[in-house]
């Protein structure tokens, strides 16, 4: 291949042309091709797809479909269906076209204060979304994305009454469905916390959920102000799950430090990034800290042959003997990077070395933002498939 060639290529790989933003590009230009179409149609369905591709079931489905691809087929498919989690790109788009297309139908009508009202509500979610602001002040993101879009689908529901739009119809019901389904399996269950360290805590859960390799789930101590996910670690053979939760912000720090017996859950295991693994023969898990928890399920079923990179303070002291020891008994030749001894790794190089020694197909990191991005994009700039989470929810 030419220079040039390659060189373009790493280009299309790297930000801003992810294929989560291809995905939102993809969506408004879709829109462009529908101008001709009634305003409040494209309203409504742009709303349906930005609340119904969000959905715990339809993101598993995804997965399922993505993943279902054999292993003989080209590596070149597989690497592109392991990008289905930049999913998030379709509710960027069809989000923001939502909006445009409302205010459009608002200019287009009589002045009416529940139009108007709905319009300030959309365009109040598009600018605390954007990511500059979410990432300074992601709780007040949080809630106002929540509460604004349970108000929305009211406001919306009334408009369609008060006004006779009847575009929404059943889309609204099936939006509204969508919305409500994870709330009724809300509950609260008892946890059982070790804290091997004041860095982390390992919470046991057992109340009749065993999820699977590569999802996730949502806690929460209080239900109606802020959730965060992390990934489950189940363990085969046993009932159950552990996630493993290290002090990164005042609410981890805040449960490191208080040890509850109780925490809220919602809604169902939803697959994620580490779930991919199943497309390619061999893996290399990169991980950072307690990066490790994501990657620990796929290396304890060995569904997909691996190699492990961990780069982390002190293994033993901070994460305990117990955990470390299941590490090392799922995977006897991992590269165990010690900061403390060590240094700062160049995780790009280590990375690089496994994929290349250990002859795998392709490089899953579970890191920060700023390290997954970094493995991420250099690695794909050398042609190899890497994947890692892109903090789009």
């Amino acid at each position: 291949m030419p220079t040039a060639e390659r060189s373009l290529r790493a280009r299309l790989r790297r930000r801003p042309f992810t294929h989560h933003n291809r995905l939102a590009a993809a969506v408004v230009l879709v829109n462009l091709a529908c101008l001709t179409v009634d305003a409040s149609t494209m309203v409504v369905a742009n709303f349906t797809l930005a609340v119904l591709i969000r959905q715990q079931y339809v993101i598993n489905l995804l997965f399922r479909l993505a993943t279902a691809a054999p292993r003989h087929w080209p590596l070149r498919v597989r690497w592109t269906l392991g990008k289905v989690y930049h999913f998030g790109g379709l509710h960027v788009g069809a989000a923001a076209c939502a909006t445009a297309w409302f205010l459009v139908l608002a200019a287009s009508t009589p002045p009416r204060f529940l139009t108007w009202t709905i319009a300030v509500v959309l365009v109040a979610m598009m600018v605390f979304a954007l990511p500059a602001l979410r990432a300074r002040h992601h709780d007040l993101f949080e809630r106002t994305h929540r509460f604004a879009g349970w108000t929305v689908l009211v406001l919306f529901a009334v408009h369609s009454v008060s006004y006779g739009s009847s575009a929404v119809g059943w889309l609204l019901v099936v939006v509204v469905a969508s919305v409500v389904l994870p709330w009724l399996r809300l509950r609260r269950v008892p946890v059982r916390i070790v804290r091997p360290s004041p860095h982390v805590a390992i919470v046991h859960f057992d109340y009749g959920v065993t999820p699977f390799a590569g999802s996730s789930t949502s806690v929460s101590r209080h239900p109606l102000l802020e959730w965060h996910s992390f990934a489950n670690v189940p363990t085969p053979g046993q009932a159950g799950f552990r996630l493993t939760i290290s002090r990164a912000g005042d609410w981890t720090g805040a449960l490191v430090d208080d040890l509850p017996t109780h925490v809220w859950v919602k809604g169902i295991p939803t697959a994620g990034v580490g779930n991919i693994d199943k497309l390619f023969t061999k893996v290399v898990w990169v991980a950072t800290g307690s990066g490790i928890g994501p990657c620990l399920p796929h290396l304890l079923s060995g569904d997909t042959p691996a190699r492990l990179v961990w780069s982390t303070r002190h293994p033993r002291r901070t994460y305990g003997d117990a955990l470390v020891d299941e590490i090392l008994d799922a995977q006897p030749d991992p590269i165990v990077w010690d900061t403390d001894s060590h240094g700062k790794p160049d995780i790009v190089a280590l990375a690089y070395h496994a994929y290349r020694e250990s002859g795998a197909e392709a490089v899953i990191c579970i890191s920060n933002k700023k390290t997954t991005w970094q493995v991420v994009e250099e690695l794909e700039s050398r042609g190899i498939p890497a994947f890692g989470a892109i903090w789009d929810s």
